[in-house]
């Protein structure tokens, strides 16, 4: 599924931000995974986009976005930035549909415009603090990348395996494959980006201090087979999030929506029909 008739870039913050503006309808904005982007969503935007509008930006040094622009420095800025392109293409409602990183400023964007997100889809992700063990493991391997200038190779067979569920290499070749050959191919110029969103994301604040402000309808999904994300944390969400659902992804890792496609596709149509 190819989308790059649909590709537009807009100026933010100084920079050029990369997005797909795809069908028509209600607006649903989504953010990608870390390390990914918007090619992520294809599944998503071909059943969704003939009765939505789908705006999927690439988040900076990812895809074809420019690098971070100087005043992003945590994930409340990344939001500001996604909220700027919302206000750029005169949009004044939309649904916000994340995963990973994308569900974390997906989250603090709801907190800075609670009146024009109409209802909230965090996959695979937490919004609370990155638990100190694996913040450190990052740390080190952003502490790598930053030496090496690039991925190395042995950092990619331990990264790899986090976005995938259990049995990918055998039943997923090819995915695994395309995402192992975009992080071996990553410029050197990007790499500082890439290392300081790192930073940004497992060095974010607990926003689940403010779950009593999320009032608005929120799905939360859990791919079963996550090693970056784990259930319990969707659980934590669930639990603190007053009136929020949890659907559970099986034979699903972080990248649920490749994986599992027809399945979120789904529970993205029944969710969102229920709300619009």
């Amino acid at each position: 599924m190819d989308f790059s008739a649909h590709r537009q870039q807009l100026i933010i913050a100084d920079r050029k931000l990369s997005y797909l503006d795809v069908g028509t309808g209600p607006v649903l904005l989504f953010g990608h995974s870390y390390l990914w982007d918007s090619a992520m969503w294809a599944p998503q935007i071909a059943a969704l986009s003939a009765h939505y509008r789908c705006i999927v930006p690439e988040l900076w040094g990812h895809g074809q976005s420019d690098l971070l622009p100087d005043n992003g420095k945590t994930l409340l800025d990344i939001a500001d930035h996604m909220l700027a392109l919302m206000d750029r293409l005169d949009i004044t409602q939309f649904s916000v549909i994340g995963l990973s990183v994308g569900a974390m400023w997906g989250a603090e964007l709801v907190l800075k415009a609670p009146a024009r997100v109409k209802t909230l889809v965090m996959l695979n992700s937490f919004i609370g603090f990155e638990p100190e063990v694996t913040r450190a493991k990052y740390d080190g391997m952003l502490d790598m990348i930053t030496a090496a200038k690039a991925i190395p190779a042995p950092l990619i067979s331990a990264i790899s395996p986090l976005f995938f569920a259990n049995n990918a290499a055998h039943n997923t070749p090819e995915l695994v494959a395309g995402f192992e050959h975009s992080l071996a191919t990553i410029s050197a110029e990007k790499i500082p980006t890439i290392v300081k969103l790192g930073r940004m994301i497992f060095g974010r604040r607990d926003t689940m201090e403010c779950a009593e402000q999320f009032t608005l309808p929120c799905l939360i999904m859990a791919g079963v087979e996550d090693k970056a994300r784990s259930v319990l944390e969707s659980y934590l969400m669930s639990d603190a999030i007053d009136g929020s659902q949890l659907v559970h992804i099986p034979a699903a890792g972080h990248i649920s929506t490749l994986e599992q496609a027809e399945l979120i596709n789904q529970h993205l149509a029944d969710f969102l029909a229920k709300h619009h």
